[in-house]
C-alpha cells in the first residue's frame, strides 16, 4: 500500500512534531521535511520491542554502520568499508565534524545557493565562513562558476566545498560526469568536499551516484531520517574516503557517542529491512510528483518550478506574481517572507519561505509533497484562489 495515503488530516493534526504545531488546524503544512507516512513495519517493530524490554539506554552502534554498508551495496552498488563509517549524532553536526577535519578554523566553506538554509548556520556556528557558488539557472551545478570559487578562495588559505546530494530544494540528482568533474577541480585547486547525501535513497528516474565512490579523498554524511521519516530518532553516519581513512582518528571521542539509541535501532531495521517500504513510498511520491506538476498547470500557470528528479521537495519560483523583497517591520526580520507569508496568510498552505536559502532564494519557496493527494491537491487549489484573486 501507498504510505501516503494512510493516515488522515484528522489523524496527522494529533501529531505533536513541528510540522503540525507550528501552525494552526485551519492551515494545511507543506513545510518542513516530514513525511506525513506511518513508521515502517520494521522500524515500528524495532521501537516497540525496545519499549517493551525497557530498552532505553546508552546506543551501541555496532551494526548501524553494518546496515548502511549492506544498503550502499544492494541499491547504488557501492560498498563502504565498516572502517570508512563512524556514527554521528545527525547529518548536519556530522558535516560540522567532517568540516572540521578538512578545514583550519575561520577557513571557507563554499555551498551552491539556493541551498537548504543550514548550510549556512551550521558552519558559520563552527567559526567558518561561507561563500555561495549559485547553481545554474537550470538549478543543477554551474561548474564554471564553481571553478572560479575554488579559485579565488584558495588563495593564501584552504576551502571545502559543502555539496548537497541530491540537492536541497531543486531536487537535481548530480549526474556521475558531473560529480567526476567536482572531484577534479577539487584536486585541482586543493579543495575537500563533504557531501550531505541524506536524500540519496529519494531518487526516482535518475541514478544516485555516492559522491565517494568518485573522490577517495572525500567525506560523506548519510543517515536513513528523510527517507524512512525518522528525524525525530536523531542518527546519522559519516562515511570517509578510501583514502582519508586515517583522519577519522582525529574524529573527537563524543562525536560518536552523538546518535541516540532509538535512531541507532529505528535506522538499522529501516536499512537492513525498510527496502519494501521505501520502494512503495518511491511509488507514491513519484505520482506525487506527476499530479504536483498537472496542478501547478491548472492553477497556478505563471509559476516557475524544476520538476525534482530526486527528494519530495520542489523548488518553486513565483517571480510572474509580483512579489516584492519585503521589508522588515520595525527592524525585526520576519522569518516567513514574499510568497510563503502571502500563503499562509491568504491560503492557509505553510511552504518553506526561499530567503534562507541564499542567493536565488528571493521570491521562490519549497514545497513539501510527502503528503495525500487530497492534501495536495487541496493545497495548490487554494494557492491558485490566493494568487489569481
Amino acid at each position: 500500500p501507498n504510505p501516503l495515503e494512510q493516515f488522515s488530516l484528522d489523524e496527522l493534526r494529533q501529531r505533536r512534531s513541528a510540522k503540525w504545531r507550528a501552525f494552526g488546524d485551519d492551515v494545511l503544512p507543506l513545510w518542513v521535511a516530514e513525511q506525513d507516512v506511518p513508521l515502517a513495519e520494521p522500524v515500528a517493530q524495532a521501537l516497540h520491542r525496545a519499549v517493551e524490554l525497557g530498552d532505553t539506554g546508552y546506543p551501541f552502534s555496532g551494526e548501524f554502520s553494518a546496515s548502511l554498508s549492506e544498503f550502499a551495496v544492494a541499491r547504488w552498488d557501492w560498498k563502504p568499508e565498516i572502517t570508512q563509517i563512524r556514527p554521528v549524532r545527525d547529518v548536519m553536526t556530522g558535516v560540522v565534524e567532517a568540516l572540521k577535519l578538512v578545514t583550519y578554523l575561520a577557513d571557507t566553506v563554499i555551498v551552491n545557493s539556493p541551498v537548504y538554509p543550514p548550510f549556512f548556520n551550521y558552519p558559520r556556528s563552527a567559526g567558518l565562513r561561507v561563500v555561495e557558488s549559485p547553481l545554474g539557472a537550470d538549478g543543477r551545478l554551474d561548474l564554471e562558476a564553481l571553478e572560479e570559487s575554488f579559485n579565488l578562495r584558495t588563495l593564501g588559505g584552504s576551502a571545502a566545498f559543502l555539496l548537497c546530494n541530491p540537492h536541497n530544494p531543486t531536487g537535481a540528482v548530480h549526474t556521475r560526469e558531473e560529480l567526476e568533474q567536482v572531484a577534479q577541480l577539487a584536486e585541482k585547486y586543493g579543495i575537500r568536499v563533504v557531501a550531505d547525501e541524506i536524500h540519496a535513497p529519494l531518487v526516482y528516474d535518475a541514478e544516485f551516484v555516492p559522491y565517494l565512490s568518485v573522490d577517495p579523498r572525500g567525506y560523506s554524511v548519510m543517515s536513513a531520517s528523510k527517507a524512512w521519516n525518522l528525524a525525530g530518532t536523531k542518527a546519522g553516519l559519516l562515511v570517509a574516503g578510501e583514502e582519508v581513512v586515517s583522519e577519522l582518528s582525529e574524529l573527537p571521542h563524543e562525536a560518536a557517542q552523538g546518535p541516540s539509541h532509538f535512531g541507532v535501532m529505528a535506522q538499522t531495521a529501516a536499512y537492513r529491512e525498510g527496502g519494501d517500504w521505501l520502494n512503495a513510498l518511491l511509488a507514491g511520491l513519484d505520482s506525487n510528483r506527476r499530479l504536483l506538476g498537472e496542478l501547478i498547470s491548472e492553477h497556478l500557470p505563471e509559476l516557475d518550478w524544476i520538476t525534482p528528479e530526486g527528494t519530495y521537495l520542489a523548488w518553486m519560483d513565483f517571480s510572474a506574481y509580483g512579489f516584492e523583497d519585503d521589508v522588515a517591520e520595525g527592524g525585526v526580520e520576519s522569518p516567513i517572507k514574499g510568497p510563503a507569508k502571502f500563503l499562509l496568510k491568504e491560503a492557509k498552505v505553510a511552504l518553506t519561505a526561499g530567503h534562507p536559502f541564499g542567493k536565488g532564494g528571493e521570491r521562490h519557496a519549497r514545497i513539501n509533497f510527502a503528503a495525500s493527494q487530497q492534501t495536495l491537491t487541496q493545497a495548490v487549489e487554494r494557492m491558485g484562489a490566493a494568487l489569481h484573486r
